[in-house]
Formats: structure tokens, sequence, C-alpha cells
């Protein structure tokens, strides 16, 4: 099982959604990087269950501990060890469904794999896996910050078919971002969305939605030809985040629909170098940052557990009616939104030091 991210800057996450605690190794963070919990600490609070009626009901701190590579506020150079304890599991809401996968989740793959799974919480499956990379996209994003004045920010700008593309990317901020509970920066939007996911969460049913991403000031020159090209690893990296179902770079899905003179875009002067004029292909050329704004869309689909009772089959095959036990969001995109940052600072981070070792 692979749970390792990167080529210099390498993360590995580790733990299972109920058991003791979950975390990350991060390996490649140069030394001398100011660092403390203050700096780590505000994303996963970002992402931490129970923070709205919009979320599960599980109530976790996350509070995080800093176990390794860091000394009197600055990295060493070394493997930074991270763990997040678990406190409020309750493994005892998933004995009834020890036999039965639940539609649409990994039980069922999970069991025919490896011939055995954390039959509690989804275990590795579980969006809790996810507080490693959040842990360590943290700091790596203010490795990008603090050195490279690269700002990534994320929004939710579609929840089922309520969305919002009124968003400005060359000025949206994290601080606008989280004036809304649902993580929409749009009044009315965010407002229609919230009714949407509670009505559901009433219903015992659950919702997708959409997370946008843009990433500002990234210097011309990172990705790979061929294989590694930019958008092809941040596509990697947030199809790689629990119920993601799409990902589209730039004009997306919508290019398909335009002619090449209108998708094209003309050079304009900016300073000493030149950018794309409408940025149409979302920050990269051939796989390369142009200079231009990166924007980026991920697809969340509806989660899988949900409480309305669902006729299905164990694994022996029998028919069952699962009516599913536990605390689980009704829709994933509000707490989606720092993950997406996450990936997206580790995957630009690791291409930063890549070109850096280029000289």
């Amino acid at each position: 099982m692979s749970s390792t991210f990167g080529t210099l800057l390498r993360v590995t996450t580790f733990g299972e959604s109920h058991c003791k605690g979950v975390g990350a190794i991060l390996d490649g963070v140069p030394p001398r990087l100011a660092l403390t919990i203050k700096d780590i600490q505000p994303q996963l609070d970002r992402r931490r269950p129970g923070q709205s009626r919009l979320t599960t009901d599980r109530q976790e701190a996350d509070r995080v501990t800093i176990l390794s590579g860091v000394e009197n506020g600055l990295t060493l150079g070394t493997p930074i060890g991270l763990l997040v304890a678990n406190k409020d599991q309750i493994p005892s809401d998933y004995k009834s469904m020890q036999d039965i996968p639940r539609p649409s989740h990994a039980d069922f793959t999970y069991q025919r794999k490896y011939g055995i799974r954390a039959s509690s919480g989804g275990g590795r499956s579980s969006a809790r896996e996810t507080i490693g990379r959040v842990a360590a996209g943290a700091i790596a994003d203010k490795f990008l910050r603090d050195q490279f004045g690269i700002d990534i920010v994320a929004w939710v700008s579609a929840v089922g078919s309520v969305e919002n593309d009124t968003v400005d990317v060359k000025t949206i901020a994290r601080d606008k971002v989280d004036q809304f509970t649902v993580r929409c920066p749009n009044d009315h939007s965010a407002h229609e969305m919230e009714k949407l996911i509670l009505r559901l969460k009433e219903e015992g049913d659950s919702i997708g939605g959409i997370v946008s991403c843009v990433c500002r000031n990234v210097p011309v020159g990172l990705g790979e030809p061929v294989f590694d090209k930019l958008e092809a690893k941040l596509a990697q990296a947030m199809m790689s985040i629990p119920a993601t179902k799409g990902f589209e770079i730039g004009s997306g899905f919508a290019g398909t629909r335009m002619r090449g003179s209108v998708h094209n875009d003309p050079f304009k002067q900016k300073g000493d170098d030149l950018v794309p004029s409408k940025n149409n292909s979302g920050g990269t050329l051939g796989g390369i940052s142009s200079g231009a704004p990166i924007l980026f869309r991920v697809a969340f689909k509806p989660p899988a557990t949900i409480k309305r009772p669902q006729e299905t089959v164990d694994f022996s095959g029998a028919p069952a009616v699962l009516e599913a036990k536990g605390r689980h969001d009704p829709c994933v995109v509000p707490r989606a939104v720092p993950i997406v940052e996450s990936m997206a600072a580790l995957v630009i981070g690791d291409f930063v030091l890549r070109q850096k070792m280029r000289g």
C-alpha cells in the first residue's frame, strides 16, 4: 500500500480513522525555516470535524504535535514528524456493518484486495487520513509563501446544482472564504448551499460539490515535460483525496466547446517577462508553469455513508438492508478546502525544490 507522495518534498501519511492517532512524516523541508505549531494548526482547524452544523457531529480538536525535525522554532532539514490523536472514536457504530460492504465505499475493494480491512470508520479510506496531508501541506504552504511569495487559496464553487462563479481570482483570500460557513465567498450562493446541505442532512442523505483553487505568484518553469507535467501532478494529488471524481484546469471541459481562435492566449508584457493574456490554459503551457495564476477545480461526490436504508447484499451475497450508523458529513466540500490547498502546496513545493536542483 503506497502512502508516500512527492519526489524531493515527500509526505508519508499514517493511521486509520479509529486508531489512536493519525499523522505524517514530511521529508525534504529545507533547514532554518521558521516553524511552530501555530503555522500548522490553523489549517487543521479549518479541516476538523464538528466545526459547524454542515459537517459531521464527530468532535475532534485535532491538535497537532511536532515530534521531530524542528528545534528552537527552526527546521533542521531532517524528517518532520507530525501527530494528531484520535479522541472521539466510536467503533461500535460500525459493528452492524462489518458484514455488509457499504454502497459506493471502499469496504468491498479493500476486503477483496487485502483479505482484511479496518471495519470501523473506513480505515485508510476515511477522510481522517487527510489530517496528515493538511499538517504537512501547511508546512509546504509556509515555505512557499515565506520564500517565494506564492499564495494558494481554495473555495467552494458549487454544492449540487447551486453554483458560484463570481470570485475574483486575483484578490480572493482565505479570510474572505472563511467568513462563510460553507466556504463559498458569495452571500446568496452560500445561503442557498447551506440550506441544501442542512435539508439533506435532515433527510439522512448527502450531496457533492466542487472546490476551486488558485495558486498565485508561481514562477515560470515549474513542472517537467511529458509525464511529470505540473497539471498531471496536480491532478494526481487532487484525485488522491477521498471522494474526488473529477479534475480540470483552466478552461477544462468548457474549452472543448470553444474555437482555437477564442481559446488561444496571446502573450502580453508583464514586468520583465511575458504572460498569457486570458489564461485559458490555467497557468501551465506544455506542463510547465507559465507565470500566470494556476487555476483548477476538483469535483467531490456525495459522501457514500448515508442514514437512509439501502437495499444491498452482504459479503456472502445474501440480501441485506443497510442502515448506516456513525457520524458523517452530508457534504465534504466545506472541509475539503484546506485539503485541496495543502495538496497543491505539496506539489508546487516539490517542483520548486526540483527546479532549484537544476541550479
